[in-house]
Protein backbone atom coordinates (compact mmCIF):
# COMPACT_ATOMS: atom_id res chain seq x y z
CA UNK A 1 0.00 0.00 0.00
CA UNK A 2 1.19 3.59 -0.51
CA UNK A 3 3.46 4.71 2.28
CA UNK A 4 4.51 1.17 3.17
CA UNK A 5 8.27 0.41 3.19
CA UNK A 6 7.42 -2.44 0.82
CA UNK A 7 6.02 -0.12 -1.82
CA UNK A 8 8.11 -0.22 -5.04
CA UNK A 9 8.95 3.49 -4.87
CA UNK A 10 10.48 3.01 -1.43
CA UNK A 11 12.37 -0.17 -2.28
CA UNK A 12 13.72 1.02 -5.63
CA UNK A 13 15.09 4.11 -3.92
CA UNK A 14 16.00 3.72 -0.26
CA UNK A 15 17.74 6.03 2.19
CA UNK A 16 21.28 4.66 2.59
CA UNK A 17 21.72 2.74 5.82
CA UNK A 18 25.09 4.32 6.61
CA UNK A 19 26.62 6.38 9.38
CA UNK A 20 27.06 9.31 6.99
CA UNK A 21 23.40 9.32 5.93
CA UNK A 22 22.23 8.95 9.53
CA UNK A 23 24.40 11.88 10.60
CA UNK A 24 23.05 14.01 7.74
CA UNK A 25 19.47 13.15 8.70
CA UNK A 26 20.08 14.05 12.33
CA UNK A 27 21.79 17.34 11.49
CA UNK A 28 18.99 18.48 9.20
CA UNK A 29 16.32 17.28 11.64
CA UNK A 30 17.98 19.28 14.42
CA UNK A 31 18.52 22.49 12.46
CA UNK A 32 15.45 22.87 10.21
CA UNK A 33 11.70 22.67 10.58
CA UNK A 34 9.35 19.98 9.30
CA UNK A 35 8.79 21.88 6.05
CA UNK A 36 12.43 21.75 4.96
CA UNK A 37 13.05 18.28 6.37
CA UNK A 38 10.16 16.63 4.54
CA UNK A 39 10.83 18.61 1.36
CA UNK A 40 14.48 17.54 1.38
CA UNK A 41 13.58 13.89 1.85
CA UNK A 42 11.07 14.08 -0.99
CA UNK A 43 13.74 15.66 -3.21
CA UNK A 44 15.92 12.62 -2.54
CA UNK A 45 13.14 10.14 -3.32
CA UNK A 46 11.83 11.98 -6.37
CA UNK A 47 15.32 12.62 -7.75
CA UNK A 48 16.45 9.07 -7.08
CA UNK A 49 13.32 7.58 -8.61
CA UNK A 50 13.77 9.66 -11.74
CA UNK A 51 17.37 8.50 -11.88
CA UNK A 52 16.35 4.84 -11.58
CA UNK A 53 13.58 5.28 -14.15
CA UNK A 54 16.08 6.90 -16.52
CA UNK A 55 18.73 4.23 -16.04
CA UNK A 56 21.24 6.61 -14.40
CA UNK A 57 23.97 5.30 -12.14
CA UNK A 58 24.41 7.49 -9.08
CA UNK A 59 25.85 7.32 -5.58
CA UNK A 60 22.80 7.19 -3.25
CA UNK A 61 24.81 8.47 -0.29
CA UNK A 62 26.04 11.56 -2.12
CA UNK A 63 22.60 12.22 -3.60
CA UNK A 64 21.06 11.90 -0.16
CA UNK A 65 23.43 14.36 1.50
CA UNK A 66 23.01 16.85 -1.34
CA UNK A 67 19.22 16.61 -1.15
CA UNK A 68 19.17 16.95 2.63
CA UNK A 69 21.46 19.99 2.71
CA UNK A 70 20.21 21.84 -0.36
CA UNK A 71 18.01 24.35 1.52
CA UNK A 72 19.99 24.62 4.75
CA UNK A 73 21.18 28.09 3.74
CA UNK A 74 17.64 29.43 4.21
CA UNK A 75 18.13 29.12 7.97
CA UNK A 76 18.22 32.32 10.00
CA UNK A 77 21.93 32.10 10.84
CA UNK A 78 22.84 32.60 7.17
CA UNK A 79 20.61 35.58 6.42
CA UNK A 80 23.38 38.11 7.04
CA UNK A 81 26.01 36.21 5.03
CA UNK A 82 25.62 38.33 1.90
CA UNK A 83 25.93 35.18 -0.21
CA UNK A 84 23.39 33.19 -2.17
CA UNK A 85 21.62 30.73 0.08
CA UNK A 86 22.60 27.96 -2.34
CA UNK A 87 26.28 28.67 -1.64
CA UNK A 88 25.73 28.73 2.12
CA UNK A 89 23.94 25.38 1.81
CA UNK A 90 26.70 23.92 -0.35
CA UNK A 91 29.45 25.11 1.99
CA UNK A 92 27.72 23.52 4.98
CA UNK A 93 27.51 20.23 3.09
CA UNK A 94 31.19 20.47 2.21
CA UNK A 95 32.15 21.03 5.85
CA UNK A 96 29.98 18.11 6.90
CA UNK A 97 31.43 15.75 4.29
CA UNK A 98 35.02 16.72 5.03
CA UNK A 99 34.44 16.09 8.72
CA UNK A 100 33.41 12.54 7.76
CA UNK A 101 36.41 11.91 5.51
CA UNK A 102 34.54 11.81 2.20
CA UNK A 103 36.89 12.02 -0.85
CA UNK A 104 37.13 15.41 -2.55
CA UNK A 105 35.54 14.27 -5.80
CA UNK A 106 32.38 13.29 -3.95
CA UNK A 107 32.42 16.56 -2.03
CA UNK A 108 32.75 18.48 -5.30
CA UNK A 109 29.72 16.71 -6.75
CA UNK A 110 27.60 17.43 -3.69
CA UNK A 111 28.71 21.08 -3.55
CA UNK A 112 27.92 21.55 -7.24
CA UNK A 113 24.56 19.80 -6.97
CA UNK A 114 23.46 22.12 -4.20
CA UNK A 115 24.94 25.32 -5.64
CA UNK A 116 23.24 24.79 -9.01
CA UNK A 117 19.86 23.48 -7.90
CA UNK A 118 18.11 26.77 -8.76
CA UNK A 119 20.00 27.26 -12.05
CA UNK A 120 17.90 25.57 -14.74
CA UNK A 121 19.35 24.28 -17.98
CA UNK A 122 22.80 23.26 -16.69
CA UNK A 123 22.59 20.47 -14.05
CA UNK A 124 21.00 17.96 -16.42
CA UNK A 125 24.25 17.92 -18.44
CA UNK A 126 26.43 17.17 -15.41
CA UNK A 127 27.06 14.17 -13.15
CA UNK A 128 23.95 12.21 -12.14
CA UNK A 129 24.04 13.44 -8.52
CA UNK A 130 24.06 17.03 -9.76
CA UNK A 131 21.30 16.42 -12.29
CA UNK A 132 19.08 14.50 -9.89
CA UNK A 133 19.08 17.02 -7.05
CA UNK A 134 17.75 19.61 -9.48
CA UNK A 135 15.32 17.07 -10.94
CA UNK A 136 14.01 16.28 -7.45
CA UNK A 137 13.68 19.96 -6.55
CA UNK A 138 11.95 20.80 -9.81
CA UNK A 139 9.57 17.88 -9.32
CA UNK A 140 8.62 18.73 -5.75
CA UNK A 141 8.50 22.53 -6.06
CA UNK A 142 7.53 23.14 -9.69
CA UNK A 143 5.84 19.91 -10.70
CA UNK A 144 8.14 19.50 -13.71
CA UNK A 145 7.76 15.99 -15.11
CA UNK A 146 4.84 15.34 -12.76
CA UNK A 147 3.50 12.43 -14.80
CA UNK A 148 6.92 10.81 -15.17
CA UNK A 149 6.39 9.25 -11.73
CA UNK A 150 3.36 7.03 -11.25
CA UNK A 151 0.45 8.09 -9.08
CA UNK A 152 1.13 5.17 -6.74
CA UNK A 153 4.82 5.99 -6.34
CA UNK A 154 4.09 9.66 -5.78
CA UNK A 155 1.44 8.83 -3.19
CA UNK A 156 3.81 6.51 -1.33
CA UNK A 157 6.48 9.19 -1.05
CA UNK A 158 4.03 11.90 0.00
CA UNK A 159 2.47 9.57 2.57
CA UNK A 160 5.93 9.11 4.10
CA UNK A 161 6.77 12.82 3.85
CA UNK A 162 3.58 14.90 3.67
CA UNK A 163 3.34 18.31 2.03
CA UNK A 164 0.44 20.19 3.68
CA UNK A 165 -0.02 23.65 2.12
CA UNK A 166 3.47 23.19 0.69
CA UNK A 167 3.31 25.73 -2.13
CA UNK A 168 2.58 28.67 0.17
CA UNK A 169 4.83 27.48 2.96
CA UNK A 170 7.89 26.97 0.76
CA UNK A 171 7.38 30.38 -0.85
CA UNK A 172 7.25 31.89 2.63
CA UNK A 173 10.47 30.08 3.56
CA UNK A 174 12.18 31.36 0.41
CA UNK A 175 11.02 34.90 1.15
CA UNK A 176 12.17 34.87 4.77
CA UNK A 177 15.49 33.28 3.86
CA UNK A 178 16.51 35.71 1.13
CA UNK A 179 14.69 38.98 1.90
CA UNK A 180 17.58 40.19 4.10
CA UNK A 181 20.04 39.81 1.19
CA UNK A 182 18.05 40.78 -1.92
CA UNK A 183 21.13 41.45 -4.07
CA UNK A 184 21.84 37.70 -4.08
CA UNK A 185 18.79 37.15 -6.30
CA UNK A 186 20.31 39.00 -9.25
CA UNK A 187 20.12 36.78 -12.31
CA UNK A 188 18.33 33.88 -10.62
CA UNK A 189 14.80 32.64 -10.07
CA UNK A 190 14.54 33.82 -6.47
CA UNK A 191 14.13 37.40 -7.70
CA UNK A 192 10.62 36.32 -8.72
CA UNK A 193 9.87 35.46 -5.09
CA UNK A 194 10.93 38.82 -3.71
CA UNK A 195 9.18 40.68 -6.51
CA UNK A 196 5.91 38.96 -5.60
CA UNK A 197 6.13 39.10 -1.80
CA UNK A 198 8.38 42.00 -0.75
CA UNK A 199 6.94 45.49 -1.29
CA UNK A 200 9.43 47.87 -2.87
CA UNK A 201 11.81 45.20 -4.10
CA UNK A 202 13.41 46.07 -7.42
CA UNK A 203 15.17 43.31 -9.29
CA UNK A 204 18.58 43.95 -10.80
CA UNK A 205 18.67 44.38 -14.55
CA UNK A 206 21.49 42.92 -16.61
CA UNK A 207 21.21 45.55 -19.34
CA UNK A 208 21.31 48.41 -16.82
CA UNK A 209 24.33 46.83 -15.16
CA UNK A 210 26.17 46.88 -18.49
CA UNK A 211 25.13 50.41 -19.44
CA UNK A 212 25.90 51.79 -15.96
CA UNK A 213 29.29 50.13 -15.61
CA UNK A 214 32.47 52.19 -15.04
CA UNK A 215 33.61 51.73 -18.63
CA UNK A 216 33.82 55.21 -20.22
CA UNK A 217 32.32 54.60 -23.66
Amino acid sequence: MPGSPDHPALTTVTVPDTELASAATQLVRDTTDDLIYHHSRRVYYFGGLQGRNGGLSFDPELLYVAAMFHDLGLNEEYRASGRRFEVDSADEARRFLRSHGVPEDGIRRVWTAIALHTTPGIPSFMEPEVALVTAGVEYDVLGIGYDDISDADRAAIVALHPRPDFKRRILRAFTEGIEPKPATTFGNVKADVLERYVPGFERGNFVDTILDSAWPE
